[in-house]
């Protein structure tokens, strides 16, 4: 995979494409990440005795890794991370 958590990212497509935010955490059996402000969705809670009337929480999916790219504050664009040559 071509990020890891803490990378500041892009997100390249959705809903939220444009939106820049840091990976919170990574998925890699599935290939997917969380990133922070970016594809939010809202949870409906059911009713406990503490909150009776139950309640709606927003909270971050997980989305594929091929939507997000490096971001690069310098040029505020998507970069692309360049893999080590293999040694011989």
């Amino acid at each position: 995979m071509h990020v890891k958590k803490g990378d500041k990212v892009i997100v390249i497509a959705g809903n939220d494409k444009g939106k820049v935010g840091e990976i919170t955490s990574v998925l890699r059996e599935r290939g997917r990440v969380i990133v922070a402000g970016a594809n939010l969705r809202w949870k409906h809670k059911r009713p406990t005795q503490q909150k009776p009337k139950g309640e709606r929480v927003q909270e971050e999916c997980s989305m594929h890794h091929s939507n997000v790219q490096l971001y690069d504050p310098e040029t505020k664009k998507g970069t692309r991370k360049r893999k080590a040559e293999a040694k011989r």
